[in-house]
C-alpha cells in the first residue's frame, strides 16, 4: 500500500505530466502535445509562479509564537526531517529543511506546553538505520530534554499511521499540540482529528518567503519547479484523506 501511496503522486506530479505529454506528441507525432509539455516545465518552474501555489498551501496558517500556545495533553512531533547518508560502511543523519518541526517541538516542551512529547517512528520498507523518531528522541536528550518526556510510536510509514499509532498510546479526546510543516497541516489535522483527538495546531516550517520581486523570479528554476511539485503531492493528499474521512 505504502508504494501506491508514493506512486501515484509521482504519477500526477508536474513532472509526470510533462512527461506524459511528451511521449504522447512522440508516439503520435503530434506537435501540441509537445508544446503544452514544454509550457508546462516553464510555467511550473517560474518562482513567481510557484511561490503562489506555496501561498495557497500555507494560506490557513501563520507564525506564532510558541509561549502563545496552550498547554495540552501532548506535543506530537511529526517525522519527515531526517536524511540517512552511508559513508564508509557508517550511516550518518542530517537534517532537512523541516528542522522546524523537532526544534519547535523542543520550545513548546521547554515552555511546559505538555509534560511529554510524542515523536514517530517513520521508516518506510527502504530506508537503513535508526527509525526518525530513534535518532530525533537522542537529538532531544542531547539538548538536555528529561528522557522520561519524550516517547516513541510504533514502526509508521505515513501520517495516517502517526495517528492511529498516537491514538493508541492517548486516552481518547485527549489534547496534543500538532507540530509539522505548514504546508502538511491541513491534511494533518484531517487526520488527527479523524482519530477523537484534539488537536491544536503549532504550523512550522514555512516555505513562502518575504522578497521583492526581482528578474530571477521570472525565470525558469529547478527549485521552483520542486516547490509545484510539492502542492499537487499535498493537493492530491487532501483531496484522499477528504474523501476517505
Amino acid at each position: 500500500m505504502i508504494y501506491i501511496n508514493k506512486i501515484l503522486p509521482i504519477i500526477f506530479s508536474p513532472l509526470g505530466l510533462v512527461i506524459f505529454f511528451l511521449c504522447y506528441g512522440v508516439l503520435r507525432k503530434k506537435i501540441l502535445p509537445s508544446i503544452i509539455a514544454l509550457m508546462l516545465l516553464i510555467l511550473l518552474s517560474l518562482p513567481i509562479f510557484s511561490g503562489k501555489l506555496t501561498k495557497i498551501l500555507e494560506q490557513n496558517y501563520t507564525p506564532v509564537l510558541p509561549n502563545t500556545i496552550e498547554t495540552a495533553d501532548a506535543i506530537v512531533v511529526l517525522s519527515g526531517m531526517v536524511r540517512s547518508i552511508k559513508k564508509e560502511n557508517r550511516i550518518h543523519y542530517e537534517f532537512s529543511d523541516a528542522v522546524d518541526r523537532i526544534i519547535g517541538g523542543m520550545e513548546l516542551l521547554k515552555l511546559n506546553k505538555a509534560q511529554k512529547i510524542i515523536l514517530t517512528k517513520g521508516k518506510l520498507p527502504w530506508s537503513i538505520g535508526l527509525s526518525e523518531g530513534e535518532y530525533l528522541a537522542d537529538f532531544l536528550k542531547s539538548q538536555g530534554i528529561n528522557p522520561s518526556k519524550i516517547l516513541l510510536t510504533e514502526i509508521v510509514q505515513n501520517t495516517n499511521d502517526e495517528a492511529k499509532a498516537i491514538s493508541k498510546m492517548l486516552p481518547k479526546n485527549s489534547k496534543i499540540i500538532l507540530v509539522t510543516s505548514a504546508f502538511h497541516m491541513p491534511r494533518a489535522v484531517t487526520v488527527f482529528q479523524n482519530q477523537d483527538l484534539n488537536v491544536i495546531p503549532y504550523a512550522v516550517d514555512f516555505r513562502q518567503t518575504t522578497k521583492k520581486l526581482d528578474i530571477l523570479d521570472f525565470l525558469p528554476q529547478s527549485k521552483a519547479f520542486n516547490d509545484s511539485n510539492l502542492y499537487f503531492r499535498e493537493m492530491i493528499g487532501r483531496t484522499f484523506y477528504a474523501l476517505r474521512y
